[in-house]
């Protein structure tokens, strides 16, 4: 009733962990998959061990949360074992990655794929750091070159996240057409003001919006690109209940992924959506949540 099939990859339900959240630990992600998860992605890892920015790097506001993280991760030489760990509850892992150039993103991918892992993720979106995320993922011609490197000498799928802070993201998710499925949303940029200290309260002043308050711009992008293309999508930002799940499916969404709403429901969110779909699913005689992918599709 609630298996789903993406890019290839069998999940017994459409519920991933989101990238970035409690997810460079092999022990906290594989809790997480035994939380009711069917997959986990990593937080996105680079070539080399980076620190990311100093704090104040989260900041909660209504509806959600800013983050500038500055992409810290511990590099891919020493993500191998937390990714075993992970695998060890039996259920797909996905390795983000982020890098500048194809080469790059390569080397990355071709390390991840030796860990294990069941795809890769490409990070073409973060929207805080310079010469990586969005700033790789604006250029189509780019973007396009990266993809089809990886495709061509990887045998796993390869996921693109995208940016919605790019002037046109169905021109970008052309431009990734040959991966096998695209995550849509990434964070929307952002900021807030300390009207006391009469400053910005991120370090980097700019940050990524998640949760609640971008739901209707994910519903969007995954809606018109659902709408023009014919490629799996997996749906991101501020689902925390069945009905934001059901939303993201009928809009065309194959699979979800769930961040931000961890820190307010905790990991018993992946097991609480889970059972209401299938609920749903049941009460209106509905014989698998694949039979919704796009419904609402005028």
């Amino acid at each position: 009733m609630l298996q789903v099939t993406v890019a290839g990859l069998k999940l017994e339900n459409p519920l991933m962990l989101a990238s970035g959240i409690l997810d460079q630990n092999g022990y906290t992600m594989k809790r997480i998959l035994e939380s009711g998860a069917a997959a986990v992605v990593t937080k996105s890892i680079g070539s080399e061990p980076r620190d990311g920015y100093l704090p104040p790097v989260i900041y909660p506001i209504e509806g959600g949360l800013l983050n500038a993280v500055g992409l810290s991760n511990p590099g891919i030489d020493n993500i191998g074992g937390e990714i075993k760990i992970a695998l060890s509850a039996g259920k797909p892992v996905i390795g983000s990655i982020f890098g500048s150039t194809p080469d790059e993103f390569l080397k990355l991918a071709i390390s991840m794929e030796e860990y294990g892992v069941s795809a890769v993720e490409l990070n073409l979106s973060c929207p805080h750091v310079q010469g990586y995320g969005t700033e790789v993922g604006s250029d189509p011609v780019l973007v396009r070159n990266i993809v089809k490197n990886l495709k061509g000498s990887l045998r796993i799928p390869v996921f693109s996240k995208l940016s919605p802070n790019v002037n046109s993201v169905l021109e970008i998710a052309r431009a990734a057409s040959d991966s096998d499925a695209l995550v849509l949303i990434n964070t929307v940029k952002g900021m807030a003001i300390d009207i006391v200290a009469k400053r910005p309260v991120l370090s980097n002043i700019y940050g990524g919006l998640s949760g609640s308050a971008i739901k209707s711009v994910g519903l969007r992008y995954v809606y018109e690109v659902k709408r023009e293309m014919d490629i799996d999508i997996i749906g991101v930002g501020g689902i925390e209940n069945y009905q934001d799940a059901l939303e993201y499916i009928m809009a065309g969404s194959k699979a979800l992924q769930i961040g931000t709403a961890l820190g307010k429901f905790g990991k018993s969110i992946f097991y609480r959506i889970s059972t209401e779909l299938a609920e749903y699913l049941s009460k209106n005689n509905i014989r698998s949540v694949m039979d919704l992918v796009g419904a609402a599709q005028i």
